[in-house]
């Protein structure tokens, strides 16, 4: 969103009413730039159309996507938390609308991507166990969701949407930033399920909260190899 639809997001955020407590209401993060791997800001216009991107946030090891879906994401798709909270997905940001950016954490038993495999991507066409193009398919249980929809479940298990991760674009300078999350969190699961693991990955620092600058590489250069269905 462009940074005056985030300060109203903001200020609806901070207003509480009874009528909406079943209301699953943004969660707003330290903001961290999204550069390259050499530092760089990342521009919307040069996210690259149908890729697989990863970065980390709000903390060090919860991985999340970066796609540009190569179309105008609009929007208004209204989904549920798997604890029946509602909320509207907001749309895509960049100068064509056309740039996304979720959890990669998968709602159904949160496989996620790490460096030497991964069995959650976004897949751009159809496969024999993918019937839906330009999609987000978790090869571990089949499930399927709908980057331009807000994540929604489009097949599988899965008990809800992905996470969304709020991004906040400056049309002034192409930049972007991360600043917060809608939707369902999984991160408390996340890090009690992987505790172990995620403390050999991040060196102890699974939790710590990214600030300033947040990584964006090819799902490629950061992972081995990625399991495809």
């Amino acid at each position: 969103m462009e940074r005056r639809d985030f300060l109203k997001l903001c200020a609806a955020a901070s207003v509480a009413s009874p009528a909406l407590a079943a209301d699953a209401r943004p969660k707003l993060y330290p903001r961290a730039l999204l550069v390259d791997p050499k530092g760089a800001p990342l521009r919307a216009k040069a996210v690259p159309a149908s890729q697989n991107l990863i970065f980390h946030y709000p903390f060090a090891a919860t991985p999340c996507f970066l796609l540009n879906l190569g179309k105008p994401v609009e929007a208004g798709a209204n989904l549920k938390t798997a604890a029946g909270e509602s909320y509207e997905w907001r749309g895509g940001v960049g100068p064509g609308r056309s740039v996304v950016a979720y959890s990669a954490i998968c709602a159904h038993k949160m496989s996620y991507p790490t460096k030497d495999i991964s069995f959650i991507s976004f897949r751009a066409e159809k496969s024999a166990r993918n019937k839906h193009a330009a999609v987000i398919h978790c090869c571990s249980e089949h499930s399927q969701y709908d980057p331009a929809q807000g994540a929604k479940v489009l097949a599988g298990p899965a008990p809800q949407p992905l996470a969304a991760i709020l991004l906040d674009w400056n049309s002034s300078t192409d930049e972007i930033h991360a600043v917060g999350t809608l939707g369902g969190e999984m991160f408390n699961d996340f890090f009690s399920q992987f505790e172990f693991r995620l403390a050999m990955e991040h060196n102890g620092a699974a939790r710590t909260a990214v600030t300033g600058t947040a990584v964006v590489q090819r799902l490629d250069d950061y992972c081995r190899q990625q399991v495809k269905c």
